[in-house]
């Protein structure tokens, strides 16, 4: 049963009613079911279909392309040399099928372009030279590389220029897509435990597969990362290996971000990882901003060039919160850190992470998601000499087209939020600095989102516009 991907298994399935042949990259995230929604949406009826060998060299990748061909109909060939000969034997299956549209699916593409293997320049003349020339080819590639499917295909400036007809990135499920999934799976979790578990897991359907009917969330989160044998506690480095190729720099920056709740400029980055200010780190940084790993953003008021990158993937930060340190030594680590100063902090960075990933339901929720408007952070430090000023720090501010900028505190807490008299005119002190210093003409709302709301009092009166974690559901 495939939950929610509705957009995406209709554009998949559009393919088949095309006139002319088509060229698709599926890509995304490891363990984000790419798979398993194109075998789905297919019913696993395709004309050829092939899975990349994780690690292994040419010589092994074209053994096993040979297999997939002779299992699949190709009878009497000589086993090709390399990737032209063995796109040339396709060609030769396909042409004999009588299938009325020939799809293939070739998954896991990166792993079969091993290094002087000429794949790619095969490759291109396996579509230029005579798929492409029919109309009745669909092949669609995946892989949970997405830097080698971004930069090898879709941004390709060779022979594969402008050559995929579709593409479609596959994102980790909303809290809503959790929810549903957690219901077909009959694992009874409430809505405040659903966040939870996002808080931990994100919305990767694999990692929330493998949560246990009959258990607590303490307890499947314990079993799950913290024990030497749990099917997620070596999940980080696998991750981010099965996404990049060299992933040394993109673990050295997104382990200085983890460290910085409200992100770094390009400039700190390079100082806080000691990486050299070249292509390599460049590319890094683009790599993991394709991937939904790092939002790249600018304090209102600032110029692009003074962009911060911002930490905004959920399983990476809660590794880096609490198991780097602990490295399966305690089985019950997560049982243990609960309501810790340690678990506490990391509650609300994480919630408001969930936050950064909803924007669409908050302004569902405020009321204008039909408004132009942009997602900005902003910062005030006054001048050393200032007597009794403090800075100010606003995480998530909406600016609309409207002329209201939603001024948004973020807070996390099991129960009903207490606003008090104190943070209160904190939230007040922040909107009028704001204003003063941006001078904005704009009407600044503040506006709070929390799990469960304000508990009822003279304060929250005063708070404008409120919303619940369960508007994040809509």
């Amino acid at each position: 049963m495939i939950v929610g991907r509705k957009a995406e298994q209709k554009r998949l399935k559009d393919l088949l009613k095309s006139k002319q042949s088509e060229f698709a990259a599926v890509y995304g995230r490891r363990r984000v079911g790419k798979t398993f929604l194109i075998r789905e949406t297919f019913k696993y009826k395709f004309t050829f279909q092939h899975t990349g060998l994780s690690g292994a060299g040419m010589p092994e990748q074209l053994s096993e392309f040979c297999k997939s061909l002779k299992e699949q109909g190709l009878e009497r060939f000589a086993a090709p040399r390399t990737w032209r000969d063995a796109f040339h034997l396709l060609e030769k299956l396909l042409a004999a099928s009588p299938d009325k549209k020939k799809l293939v699916f070739i998954d896991e593409m990166p792993w079969l372009d091993t290094p002087k293997s000429n794949f790619i320049r095969a490759l291109e003349h396996f579509w230029n030279a005579w798929a492409s020339a029919r109309t009745d080819i669909v092949l669609i590639v995946c892989g949970s590389a997405t830097s080698w499917i971004i930069n090898k295909l879709i941004n390709n400036y060779g022979g594969l220029h402008n050559r995929i007809t579709k593409q479609i990135y596959l994102k980790p499920f909303n809290l809503k897509e959790c929810e549903e999934y957690s219901k077909s799976r009959k694992l009874a979790l409430t809505r405040q435990q659903v966040v939870e578990a996002y808080m931990v897991m994100g919305g990767v359907p694999y990692y929330w597969s493998l949560l246990e009917q009959g258990a607590s969330l303490s307890e499947n989160i314990d079993r799950l990362f913290f024990t030497s044998s749990g099917e997620l506690s070596n999940e980080f480095g696998a991750l981010y290996r099965s996404l990049f190729r060299n992933p040394e720099p993109h673990i050295a920056i997104i382990k200085a971000l983890s460290s910085n709740k409200s992100g770094l400029a390009r400039d700190s980055i390079l100082k806080e990882t000691g990486l050299d200010d070249n292509a390599t780190f460049a590319r890094a940084l683009t790599e993991l901003e394709q991937s939904d790993f790092v939002r790249k953003f600018n304090y209102m008021g600032n110029k692009s060039k003074n962009a911060v990158y911002q930490l905004i993937d959920n399983f990476t930060l809660f590794y880096y919160a609490f198991m780097e340190a602990n490295g399966g030594s305690n089985p019950h680590f997560w049982s243990a850190s609960i309501n810790t100063p340690t678990y506490n902090a990391w509650t609300g960075l994480a919630f408001e992470r969930v936050c950064l990933l909803h924007i669409e339901q908050i302004k569902r929720a405020l009321g204008f998601n039909a408004v132009i408007s942009s997602v900005h952070s902003w910062f005030y430090r006054p001048p050393k000499n200032t007597k009794d000023a403090q800075g100010v720090q606003i995480d998530l501010l909406i600016n609309r087209s409207d002329d209201v900028i939603n001024l948004c505190e973020i807070k996390y807490c099991k129960g009903k939020y207490r606003l008090t008299e104190d943070e209160f005119y904190k939230l007040e002190n922040r909107r009028q600095t704001f204003i003063e210093q941006t001078h904005t003409r704009k009407s600044v709302v503040l506006t709070i989102i929390t799990t469960n709301g304000i508990l009822p009092g003279n304060f929250a009166n005063e708070i404008q516009n409120q919303i619940v974690v369960n508007q994040l559901f809509e």
